[in-house]
């Protein structure tokens, strides 16, 4: 990082001294007539910016960028509209996002008849054999809120074997083909942190739950090279199409290939910092790679680990048992009180970035003492430890995120879909530490934005929405659930860029608008820091710039 701010600076110095002796060269695009939101620490406003080689070279007036502007510059006229740096999705799935959007969609499947509907559709255009994976299910837009069967889609997938995830991505479904292909039957027992769901005889019912999942996944055939990078390709589209230049990508793992071959097409347009799991933090360690190694558009050298599962599925972790599910606090991943604690150390110690998934309030506690832990055994230094989620908190830990400089990586739109059923299954003391944004600015804590995607949609403005309003997507909270966590549309920009940035130890490069930062920057529809929020819902992306280039237009 001390290397890219020193290139900003002599990057400023020369621009400074070059446009002094009225030498500049022409750019390579120049935004005019623009309200330029930098997003900087003073929020400066500006009207027009300079892009050349990728960089940004000049933020200023019309005047200041017009020298610049020369027979091959392209010229974007803003016509007064809104440019904000381009958002950073600091927690997304991004092949998983891109498979998704050629699956069969099941996230808005109001009831069962409608979710076995899609079902029977999309398998009727499958060759027989053909995996149904996917999905995205959510049992909680159904009354009764019952969990799907495998006995409701045997009918309907004959010849395809289905396992169709929840939306959290925390429990699946199977259908009796896959269970039969994977030898999964009465006498097949659960595993720690996972959980075989049964009917009254003791059969498997279809759900599997965290650990669980494992049976059916280990028989389903790995896609090919060329499907995945199809994947990858439909996936960086789609973030330009909605502003996104960089995502922090928590399963990249061996996919790391398939990202680079993209970008050796020249047809990556998303920035990535790819994470590989915890466990497996030794093969980084031998090779010597540390945090954020790579260049600016393709990074390695994070490290996503497990402490619990989710709310959804009630399998996140608390100090106190389920409303809904008396008999139940949760379910810890099998290492979290075993092998986890060291991994983080020596992980840590190796130089790699450790970010732990923590829902339930007891889960996160456990990792905030795990952090606490290695930062005492391995000395103090920039490691920027992240909790991916943060998702309920017991107000009095809420200070530790500022204390230990962990980053709160959290993913907004869950609050208006959550916030539809939560109280089912936490009681108010609970709900107060869900989603705390204030409780946690307040607290000096780096918040780090994104999506959860597929989990969750891709579009960081429905995040900027989510945010702001706290309104659920069932109308039923028009002031807001939790309403005393609601912050601002600057502070939510803030960490839809800059903290996100920081969390990838890219602040001194990106998510601002500064000379020397890379030419990552959105024009959008709509001025989102002054409409009524909720029109926020329905702004649209005009322009996504990466480098200086255009990646998106909309027609």
């Amino acid at each position: 990082m001390k290397k890219a701010i020193l290139f900003c600076q002599v990057l400023l110095m020369f621009v400074s001294v070059i446009a002094a002796q009225g030498q500049l060269p022409a750019a390579d695009l120049v935004i005019t007539n623009a309200n330029v939101r930098t997003m900087d620490a003073k929020r400066t406003v500006a009207r027009s910016i300079a892009f050349l080689n990728g960089r940004i070279v000049v933020i200023g007036t019309d005047a200041d960028t017009k020298p610049l502007i020369g027979s091959r510059t392209k010229v974007i006229d803003a016509k007064g509209k809104t440019v904000i740096p381009g958002f950073n999705d600091a927690h997304v799935h991004f092949l998983e996002t891109g498979s998704q959007l050629s699956s069969v969609d099941l996230r808005d499947a109001a009831t069962p008849e409608e979710f076995v509907r899609r079902i029977k559709e999309f398998a009727a255009k499958l060759p027989k054999g053909r995996w149904i994976l996917g999905g995205k299910w959510d049992h909680e837009n159904w009354k009764p809120n019952n969990l799907p069967t495998a006995a409701m889609i045997d009918a309907v997938t004959p010849n395809n074997p289905v396992f169709i995830d929840r939306l959290d991505g925390h429990m699946a479904l199977a259908n009796s083909l896959a269970m039969q292909k994977a030898g999964v039957n009465r006498e097949t027992k659960d595993v720690d942190g996972g959980e075989i769901v049964r009917d009254a005889a003791g059969n498997p019912s279809g759900v599997f739950k965290d650990e669980a999942m494992a049976y059916i996944n280990r028989v389903i055939p790995e896609p090919s090279f060329e499907e995945r990078l199809e994947a990858a390709l439909a996936a960086t589209e789609h973030a330009a199409s909605l502003g996104i230049t960089s995502v922090q990508d928590m399963s990249t793992g061996t996919d790391i290939g398939v990202l680079q071959e993209l970008y050796r097409q020249g047809k990556l347009k998303t920035r990535v910092y790819g994470c590989s799991p915890l466990g497996g933090y030794k093969r980084w360690e031998q090779t010597g790679v540390r945090f954020a190694f790579g260049d600016p558009m393709l990074r390695v050298g994070c490290l996503k680990g497990y402490a619990d599962g989710s709310l959804g599925s009630t399998t996140a972790w608390f100090f106190e048992p389920y409303l809904d599910a008396p008999n139940s606090v949760g379910l810890p991943m099998a290492d979290v009180m075993t092998t986890m604690g060291g991994n983080v150390r020596d992980a840590d110690n190796a130089g790699l970035q450790v970010r732990i998934h923590a829902i339930g309030d007891r889960g996160n506690s456990v990792i905030l003492d795990h952090f606490e832990a290695s930062e005492r055994a391995n000395g103090a230094r920039d490691r920027r430890f992240a909790i991916e989620h943060a998702q309920h908190l017991r107000m009095d830990e809420i200070p530790r995120f500022s204390k230990q400089k962990i980053v709160a990586s959290m993913q907004p739109f869950h609050i208006i879909d959550d916030g539809r059923w939560a109280w089912k299954r936490l009681d108010e003391k609970r709900l107060k530490g869900t989603y705390a944004f204030r409780s946690l600015l307040d607290a000096g804590a780096v918040l780090a934005f994104g999506s959860d995607s597929p989990v969750a949609p891709l579009n960081p403005l429905w995040g900027v929405y989510a945010s702001v309003t706290r309104r659920t997507l069932d109308h039923k909270n028009p002031d807001g659930w939790v309403p005393e966590q609601k912050i601002s549309v600057d502070e939510t920009v803030r960490a839809f860029t800059w903290g996100s940035a920081y969390a990838e130890y890219q602040d001194g490069i990106k998510g601002t608008i500064e000379v020397g930062k890379v030419g990552d920057v959105v024009i959008l529809s709509d001025d989102i820091f002054t409409i009524d929020p909720v029109k926020i819902w329905d702004t649209k992306v005009l322009y996504t710039i990466v480098d200086g280039r255009v990646v998106y237009e909309k027609k």
